[in-house]
């Protein structure tokens, strides 16, 4: 059965985005970025709410193009690019822009369960606060992954805003980012 993982970059505070929602203090460098393919390898779908998907889907197809890209650039472009996106919100009207998108209003955990229970590799949400608290509170998360940046923003967007429940986490490893003091902790859901 393939695993729903949740990764968010987080400052040492907590804070997943600023209070702006800016994320320009997370700390992306070759070493990340051979994470993030490493990372990839083993993922064939990504869950996003709204504002994730529009930040994503704004970047990730030009970027393939862009000449300033580095070849890791370029690859996990191609990679988000040709993968199935699952998007939830109930403003968005049309995601046929971006290749591979899918809408939904609801989050369905049977439906979601199905997606599970498919053949593939795992599927991931990446940022998206809500639908990660969402996910959470419907136990529908398996693991947890934060990037925990040497920053303190000192005010900004907590991750887990109204979950309404505590949850118990089985540390699965730690990873320390040497070039940029980033450390990786991932968690099992109990």
């Amino acid at each position: 059965m393939r695993k729903i993982r949740m990764f968010n970059m987080i400052s040492v505070d907590g804070f997943f985005a600023g209070e702006d929602g800016n994320i320009d203090w997370h700390t992306v460098d070759d070493e990340f970025n051979a994470f993030a393919i490493e990372n990839m390898s083993s993922v064939d779908t990504y869950i996003f709410g709204r504002v994730t998907y529009q930040l994503f889907a704004s970047y990730w197809p030009e970027a393939i193009k862009d000449p300033a890209s580095n070849d890791e650039e370029r690859h996990i472009g191609k990679t988000i690019n040709d993968a199935r996106k699952i998007v939830f919100s109930k403003t968005l009207k049309d995601v046929s822009g971006w290749a591979g998108s899918e809408l939904y209003s609801d989050i369905d955990p049977a439906e979601v369960k199905k997606w599970k229970a498919q053949d593939g590799k795992d599927l991931i949400i990446f940022g998206s606060g809500s639908i990660v608290c969402q996910f959470t509170e419907l136990g529908l998360i398996d693991e947890y992954g934060f990037m925990v940046s040497p920053v303190i923003l000192g005010a900004g967007k907590p991750l887990f805003t109204g979950l309404d429940m505590s949850l118990k986490l089985k540390l699965l490893s730690a990873r320390e980012f040497k070039s940029n003091g980033n450390v990786l902790l991932t968690y099992a859901a109990k």
